[in-house]
């Protein structure tokens, strides 16, 4: 920690050392694990975590669970639950940060209030929704037939207009909403740090929608 005495190994620090913990790379984890082992009688108390390989499997195995929960192109029967629970936290705004949303919006067969958690990506000023699942997700559908009016939920109300982004301006904010939603990076082809000539490929496929504030239609006698 800034401020506090250092020292050049574990042997060298005044009264001994009771326990250590160690976060190393794989490679030289046996070397830390022996002078840890030197210093705490016999390696009692010593922790060894590494710090490269495990965070990128355990990635690894949550992008394949994802992929397996929306298999066919639509969420299977863990997904959609996983989804509900999703939409009641978001929508109260509880334990979620304020980019997770709860999507409100009318289905265009029933006309119910239809809801979906959502990730907004920030993109110069601006808000945006974007279709992990491409063109023909029911959301999507939803909210075209809607004439993109809808609501979204975070502890609050807010009544909005989504309005679609042309294909050519995608490319940048779909790399924003890869940086801001690490579960949409097992369902787009495209690893969030590629340059924006690989989304600008894809862009067409994941529509992507901007958020503004909705303008009641003076036509709409219920607006």
């Amino acid at each position: 920690m800034e401020g506090d005495v250092c020292y050049p190994d574990p042997k060298s620090v005044p009264g001994g050392v009771e326990a250590v913990v160690i976060g190393t790379r794989p490679e030289i984890a046996e070397a830390a694990m022996r002078e840890c082992g030197a210093v705490t009688k016999g390696g009692r108390g010593c922790l060894m975590r590494g710090t490269r390989d495990q965070p990128r499997n355990a990635a690894g195995g949550l992008h394949r669970l994802d992929r397996w929960m929306y298999r066919s192109g639509r969420p299977n029967r863990l997904a959609r639950l996983l989804n509900r629970i999703s939409a009641i936290q978001f929508s109260a705004g509880i334990l979620a940060p304020s980019h997770w949303v709860t999507l409100e919006v009318r289905g265009r067969r029933t006309g119910r209030r239809i809801s979906f958690p959502l990730v907004v990506a920030d993109y110069q000023g601006e808000r945006y929704l974007v279709a992990m699942l491409g063109q023909h997700v029911n959301w999507v559908r939803n909210v075209r037939a809607a004439g993109g009016r809808a609501v979204l939920r975070h502890g609050r109300r807010e009544a909005v207009r989504l309005q679609e982004v042309a294909p050519g301006a995608r490319a940048p904010i779909l790399r924003r909403y890869l940086a801001v939603a690490p579960g949409a990076r097992a369902h787009i082809p495209v690893d969030r740090a590629a340059p924006l000539e690989e989304f600008e490929r894809i862009a067409a496929q994941i529509p992507v929608f901007r958020v503004t504030a909705d303008q009641p239609d003076p036509h709409d006698s219920n607006g």
